[in-house]
């Protein structure tokens, strides 16, 4: 099991669109979403994933991960076990600076939301910020997808 080191900030402008390198769709929902324990199911593309993430440290920047790919047909057929409402987002790929940033748009009951995260290697490790990002919400429970 690792540990994620991640930041999260809202994004001010729809300039990192013309950025990225990859982009894709991403379905998903929570068969627990318990503060302590939050159990994932994704579908990123065409490939299924089940995630298992531990509690936030009180500064929300890091918890144990642990992520595994899952048939696609079992991640679409556990999605319906998911509590609902699912999320439905497209996810931008950017390299700014040597780093790279996930910048999620969401779609249906959230849109207009937008998100991005930089995952670290350690906490105090610096980083650019590219002139899209705005404020930071890391450890705001409002922006974790569990709470959305």
């Amino acid at each position: 099991m690792e540990t994620e080191i991640e930041r999260k900030f809202l994004v001010k402008s729809q300039d990192f669109k013309s950025l990225a390198a990859n982009h894709y769709n991403i379905v998903q929902g929570f068969l627990n979403k318990d503060k302590h324990r939050t159990v994932r199911i994704r579908i990123k593309g065409l490939k299924g994933y089940i995630t298992v993430k531990g509690i936030s440290t009180n500064d929300g920047l890091s918890r144990l991960e642990w992520e595994k790919e899952i048939d696609y047909d079992e991640a679409k057929s556990l999605l319906e076990l998911c509590e609902k409402p699912l999320l439905y987002k497209t996810r931008f790929e950017i390299e700014f600076k040597g780093n790279l940033f996930e910048v999620d748009e969401f779609h249906k009951q959230h849109r207009g939301l937008v998100i991005a995260e930089i995952e670290l290697q350690h906490k105090d490790e610096p980083f650019e910020r590219p002139q899209w990002l705005g404020k930071e919400v890391t450890g705001n429970e409002a922006y974790y997808n569990s709470q959305l």
